[in-house]
């Protein structure tokens, strides 16, 4: 029992870390690589009517939001899990994949885009984050 409550806070707390790198790289993104001209990105209304003028880099900030908030939670669950085992970390993954498929159901995207977000941003970057804490641990 204490294992499983052990891998529920792994778990609870890769969503929370990665949740917080995800935003924080969304907020970026628009002093980066500003939007558009005239577009309001503050709404779901405004970005479904701003999508045809967004070119391919305005989609840069979006997938790595997804994938770096992935690999780090992910990593952050693995560090957290006795034995490094990979549950908490698939987990992580799968739930951020599912919030990418519900983003894409509530908003829109170019079909590139949305196949290689949800192709590549989320398990793999969950698997990517689990090797790297395994081998942190490891190494430490």
């Amino acid at each position: 029992m204490k294992r499983v409550f052990h891998l529920i806070l792994a778990v609870i707390a890769g969503l929370f870390v990665g949740s917080i790198v995800n935003m924080a790289l969304v907020m970026l993104s628009g002093h980066v690589i500003p939007p558009p001209a005239g577009v309001d990105t503050t709404t779901t209304e405004g970005l479904k009517a701003a999508m045809p003028l967004f070119e391919p880099k305005h989609f840069l900030f979006p997938f790595l939001a997804h994938a770096v908030g992935t690999l780090v939670g992910a990593f952050v669950a693995t560090l957290a899990t006795p034995g490094r085992t990979t549950g908490p970390a698939w987990v992580v993954g799968a739930c951020f994949l599912i919030g990418g498929i519900a983003a894409v159901a509530m908003l829109p995207s170019p079909l590139w885009f949305t196949v290689v977000d949800l192709v590549f941003a989320y398990l793999p970057m969950a698997w990517l984050g689990h090797r790297l804490a395994s081998r942190k641990a490891r190494a430490a």
